[in-house]
């Protein structure tokens, strides 16, 4: 099973990530604070998904519905990880902070989420 290893820019926030198969597509969201921050997501479930250092350095924002968590380091500001509005039981990986994002992006799909019209109200 491939794992990915990753961080944020400072490294204080260090994760993991163990697919049974290297990643097929990625999602690239339009909503407001995707499209500012760049970031393309790789879908993880809970079970693939390890948080390996920084905990205390990681701080969540969120906004709108109050239910997407937004999380990035506390010390340089990267976006590492969050939870998705609209699958909370998952996380979502900015892949570029894995330390092979580039030859995760070129071998995968980039499949577009239209999160700007996405509705507000539903989970």
């Amino acid at each position: 099973m491939p794992v990915y290893l990753g961080s944020c820019h400072c490294g204080a926030v260090r994760i993991a990530v163990e697919k049974s198969a290297p990643p097929a597509s990625l999602i690239d969201c339009n909503c407001s604070i995707c499209t500012k921050k760049g970031i393309l997501h790789l879908p993880t479930e809970l079970s693939e998904f390890k948080l390996l250092a920084g905990a205390d350095a990681i701080h969540t924002y969120r906004f709108g519905s109050d239910v997407a968590e937004h999380c990035f380091c506390r010390h340089c500001g990267i976006h590492v990880y969050g939870r998705p509005r609209n699958s909370p039981d998952r996380r979502t990986v900015n892949l570029r902070c894995l330390d092979d994002f580039e030859a995760i992006r070129t071998a995968a799909e980039i499949v577009p989420f239209d999160g700007h019209n996405h509705p507000k109200d539903k989970v």
